[in-house]
C-alpha cells in the first residue's frame, strides 16, 4: 500500500515542477496554473471520495480490487495529461487523474486500521504516509529531469503508465481480510452497513474529530499552495530551471518531509501512549515553530541557504500526517471509518489542494503589478504567518483525545 501511495502522490505532484514548462508552452496565467494544478484535481477528487468510502465501508466490498482500479484509471489519465495540447484538454486529464485518485486512500486507510491495533495505529498511519514525501520527492526529482531533458510532456507520459502495471502486482500480491469468510461473516453478523445519514451523524457526535477537520484543512491548505508555489519561487526568483529545482528541491525537501512523517507517527505512538493529550503536542508546536524559518528561508538572496532553511519547516510542517490519520479512525466506529477518512480527505483537498494553489496564484497575479516576478515571493511570506491556524486547532484537538480516541467500537 505504501508503493500504491508512492505513485498516488507521484501522479499528483508532478504536476507542480511542470508547473512553469507548462506555463511557458502553452501561455498560462497564474491563476490557470492554480486551476490546473488544484482545483481541477480537488473538485472531482473530493466529489467522488464520500460515495466511494460508502463502497470501501461495506463488508462485502474487495478493497483490494477497489484500489487497483482506481490505479488504473489515475495514472492512465496522468499519461494522458502529457498529449494535451491546450489548457481545456490538460484540465479535463487532471479532472481523470482526480477521479481516479478518489479510489485510494479511503479504502486503504480502512485496511490498515482493519489489520493494526489501536497503539501500533498512529506509527502504521504514517509508514502508509511515507507515500507523499516519497512520491512528491519522486515527482520532483523524475519530472524536473525528464522535463530538462525531454520536455514535460514526456514526464506525464513516464510516470503514469507504469501504474498500470502495478495494479496487476496490487490485485495478485495482497488480499482483504474481508475476503476471508470468517472474517466476512463476522461483518455481516455484528457490522450491518452503516447508511450514510447514520455514518455522518456519528462523525458530527465527535468534537475532536471536527477540530481535526479544521486542523487538517488549514494545514493542507498551506501545504498544497506552498509545495506548487515554492517549485515555482526557485525556478522564477533564483532562476533555476525544472530539472535543477526539482533534483535539489526534490532531494532536501523529500527527506525532510520523510522524517517528518516517521517522526510524527513515532512521537504519537510514543507520547500519546502515555497520555493521549500528546497525540497532537508534535504537530501543535510544529507548525508555529516552522514559521521563522519559512520566513528566512524566502528572504535570503542565496538559493543553496534558501533551500537548507525550508527543510526545517518542511520537516515540522509534516508530523501532523501519522496522528491525525489514525486519529481520524479511532474517533468515529468501525462501520464508519472509510467515511471518517473521506470526510477528513474531502474537506483537505477541497480546501487545501483546490483552493490553496489557486488562491496563492490569484494572489500572484494581483501583487505582480506592484512586485513583479517577486509576487511569488509576496505570496508565501504572507503562507508562512498563517502557519499559526493549525497550530492551534492541532493544540485544541489534542485536548479532547483522552475523552474521545479509541472510545467507540
Amino acid at each position: 500500500m505504501l508503493i500504491v501511495y508512492i505513485f498516488n502522490f507521484l501522479d499528483r505532484q508532478i504536476v507542480n515542477i511542470l508547473a512553469e514548462p507548462i506555463k511557458k508552452d502553452l501561455g498560462l496565467s497564474d491563476t490557470q496554473i492554480g486551476l490546473m494544478a488544484g482545483v481541477a484535481f480537488a473538485a472531482f477528487y473530493t466529489l467522488l471520495g464520500i460515495p466511494i468510502a460508502r463502497l470501501a465501508d461495506n463488508p462485502k466490498t474487495d478493497r483490494i480490487g477497489l484500489i487497483a482500479g482506481a490505479l488504473v484509471i489515475w495514472s492512465g489519465m496522468t499519461a494522458m495529461c502529457g498529449m494535451a495540447q491546450n489548457f481545456i484538454q490538460l484540465l479535463l486529464a487532471r479532472i481523470g487523474v482526480g477521479i481516479g485518485e478518489a479510489g485510494c486512500t479511503p479504502a486503504a486507510h480502512s485496511l490498515i486500521a482493519d489489520m493494526t491495533e489501536p497503539a501500533k495505529r498512529p506509527a502504521a498511519m504514517a509508514f502508509y504516509a511515507l507515500g507523499i514525501p516519497i512520491g512528491s520527492l519522486l515527482g520532483m526529482l523524475i519530472g524536473g529531469q525528464l522535463a530538462d531533458a525531454y520536455g514535460w510532456r514526456s514526464a506525464f507520459i513516464a510516470v503514469g503508465l507504469p501504474g498500470i502495471i502495478l495494479a496487476f502486482f496490487v490485485v495478485w500480491l495482497l488480499r482483504d481480510p474481508r475476503k476471508v469468510e470468517v472474517i466476512a461473516s463476522a461483518s455481516r453478523q455484528k457490522m450491518p452497513q452503516m447508511d450514510s445519514k447514520q455514518a455522518f451523524a456519528e462523525i458530527l457526535k465527535s468534537k475532536g474529530f471536527m477540530l481535526l477537520l479544521v486542523a487538517g484543512s488549514a494545514a493542507s491548505f498551506l501545504s498544497y499552495g506552498k509545495g506548487t508555489w515554492t517549485t515555482i519561487f526557485f525556478q522564477r526568483t533564483h532562476g533555476l530551471s525544472a530539472g535543477e529545482t526539482g533534483f535539489w528541491f526534490g532531494i532536501w525537501g523529500g527527506i525532510a518531509g520523510i522524517v517528518g512523517t516517521w517522526l510524527g507517527g513515532w512521537l504519537a505512538a510514543r507520547y500519546g501512549a502515555v497520555d493521549r493529550r500528546h497525540v497532537f503536542t508534535a504537530p501543535a508546536i510544529g507548525m508555529a515553530l516552522a514559521i521563522p524559518f519559512a520566513l528566512a528561508s524566502y528572504h535570503v538572496a542565496d538559493w543553496r541557504l534558501s533551500l537548507a532553511l525550508l527543510m526545517f519547516p518542511t520537516l515540522l510542517n509534516s508530523l501532523y500526517y501519522g496522528p491525525t490519520y489514525s486519529s481520524a479512525q479511532g474517533l468515529v466506529p468501525l462501520r464508519a471509518r472509510a467515511m471518517a477518512s473521506a470526510s477528513l480527505l474531502f474537506c483537505q483537498n477541497l480546501i487545501g489542494l483546490g483552493l490553496g494553489p489557486l488562491f496563492f496564484g490569484m494572489l500572484s497575479d494581483l501583487f505582480r503589478p506592484m512586485a513583479g516576478d517577486e509576487s511569488v515571493r509576496w505570496v508565501l511570506y504572507g503562507a508562512a504567518f498563517l502557519g499559526l491556524v493549525p497550530a492551534f486547532f492541532f493544540w485544541r484537538a489534542g485536548l479532547r483525545m483522552n475523552e474521545e480516541l479509541d472510545q467507540k467500537g
